[in-house]
């Protein structure tokens, strides 16, 4: 069920020779999003439970199950930053309805993640997969 832009981030990742360079990848996607704006960097968009500060700004048009999902996020640490863009790749522009329906441990399973970052950058990124999926679900439900 992965969109178009993760599937090329998977595709990338089996060429590169080693973790250094998926991991300099993931960085450079990081480096490549626009900064979230300083006014959006509140308690309310806050992620818990990441060792790095980490904000996620929902963006959701429409009503229901089939409201369109996306997200505009930021950390103060450029690894972090690569995860959220590696996040965004994977939900931004699904139904909300369809965000709960992501194996996310599956698709990020296939990049190898889990094997090199730490336990508390994978626990971080597992915190931003549950407020994706909790704010999708609450928009989901309404």
């Amino acid at each position: 069920m992965a969109r178009k832009d993760f599937e090329e981030i998977a595709e990338t990742f089996e060429f590169l020779d080693d973790w250094e360079e998926r991991y300099r990848h993931v960085i450079e996607l990081g480096k490549a999003m626009d900064p979230l704006d300083d006014a959006f960097k509140v308690p309310a968009t806050k992620v818990d439970g990441c060792a790095s500060q980490v904000w996620i700004l929902p963006r959701i048009e429409g009503e229901g199950p089939s409201a369109t999902f996306d997200f505009h996020g930021d950390s103060d640490a450029i690894i972090v930053r690569g995860l959220i863009a590696v996040l965004h790749a994977l939900y931004g522009g699904l139904s909300v309805r369809e965000v709960g329906e992501v194996d996310a441990s599956a698709e990020l399973g296939r990049l190898g993640l889990q094997d090199h970052l730490s336990s508390q950058r994978s626990n971080g990124l597992r915190a931003m997969v549950g407020r994706i999926r909790d704010l999708a679900a609450e928009k989901a439900a309404a």
